[in-house]
């Protein structure tokens, strides 16, 4: 009996499959992988920048860049030979000598208070605070909130009001916080939060990648509230994604994730210098100031979905967030 012969793929075929690739790729790096640049270049000699988590990825190059343009950088981050570290990379990459480290961990509202504390006693100004550090990881700070919902969002909410009437003083100050487009699959449950500590949270990574969701949704919505209580005075506020970029965010995921992200992160992910384009429009950009509480990404203002400006839920996590933080 004859028997068939099955073709092989043929030159046309492997053309489609590649053209098929092609597309798909030049499709991501058009909208989920977007490059943008900073185009605003307000003066920064003799103004002061604080950055949290300044010592790695985003911040890093958020840095570097205000120090080449001559501000006084303060990274505020836990680890002191990290910081150290960029700091020699800084000062060698600008010629800088005004960067300095104070040590901060944002997974403990003392350290946050202390940081606050020396810092005013210290420093007589500050223009930009860069909300910056991040992470996704499962576990409890030191006062037993979930890590992601009190380093995310609670350590920068407190930091931020500790060091408010000091943006004031500066007049035109800025409040930049780092979110990222996994706000919109983020919700924010009161009760959970009241009785366990944390917007949730888990050993797998779905559980935490949810909890991290629901944490960049409080950035949003802290950005949201904060500025209508800035309105009247010359201080304004920003969130932002900053895009899908390469940094030491996911160094808590397990060793299968890191197998599976690794080389698409080497293919499609920004550098973390192409990663701080939209901190730096927010940072630098003149004339945005009718925008304080909007989110921004690839350096535009975006909408952001109805749960993401809803006032009665931004509200709330203000006055949560002020209880559970002791401000109130």
């Amino acid at each position: 009996s004859d028997s068939q012969v099955v073709p092989g793929p043929t030159m046309f075929h492997l053309l489609l499959l590649a053209g098929v690739l092609l597309g798909g790729y030049i499709v991501l790096i058009q909208t989920l992988f977007k490059r943008s640049k900073c185009r605003g270049n307000a003066a920064m000699a003799g103004k002061t920048v604080v950055i949290t988590g300044g010592n790695t990825g985003i911040g890093k190059a958020t840095a570097l860049h205000l120090a080449r343009k001559g501000a006084r950088v303060i990274l505020a981050c836990r680890n002191r030979d990290k910081a150290e570290a960029a700091i020699a990379d800084i000062q060698q990459e600008t010629g800088s000598t005004d960067v300095l480290y104070m040590h901060l961990d944002l997974a403990s509202l003392k350290s946050v208070r202390c940081f606050a504390e020396t810092f005013l006693k210290t420093e007589s100004r500050l223009d930009l605070l860069i909300n910056n550090a991040g992470l996704v990881a499962d576990g409890r700070t030191e006062d037993g909130f979930g890590i992601e919902f009190g380093v995310n969002h609670l350590g920068h909410f407190l930091l931020t009001c500790l060091l408010l009437e000091r943006l004031k003083e500066a007049g035109g100050g800025r409040v930049i916080t780092l979110s990222s487009m996994a706000h919109r699959w983020g919700h924010i449950d009161f009760e959970a939060l009241a009785v366990n500590k944390h917007l949730g949270t888990g050993r797998y990574s779905w559980q935490f990648f949810q909890a991290y969701c629901n944490s960049k949704l409080c950035n949003v919505l802290f950005t949201h509230e904060l500025a209508k209580r800035l309105k009247g005075t010359n201080v304004t506020c920003y969130s932002l994604h900053p895009g899908v970029v390469r940094t030491e965010l996911s160094r808590h995921v397990s060793l299968w994730q890191k197998i599976f992200i690794e080389p698409v992160a080497r293919l499609l992910f920004l550098d973390p210098e192409a990663g701080a384009q939209t901190t730096l429009h927010c940072a630098l950009q003149e004339g945005i100031e009718p925008l304080s509480g909007r989110y921004f990404s690839c350096c535009a203002v975006q909408e952001v979905c109805a749960r993401a400006r809803d006032d009665a839920v931004a509200r709330k996590l203000w006055e949560v967030s002020e209880r559970l933080c002791g401000l109130s």
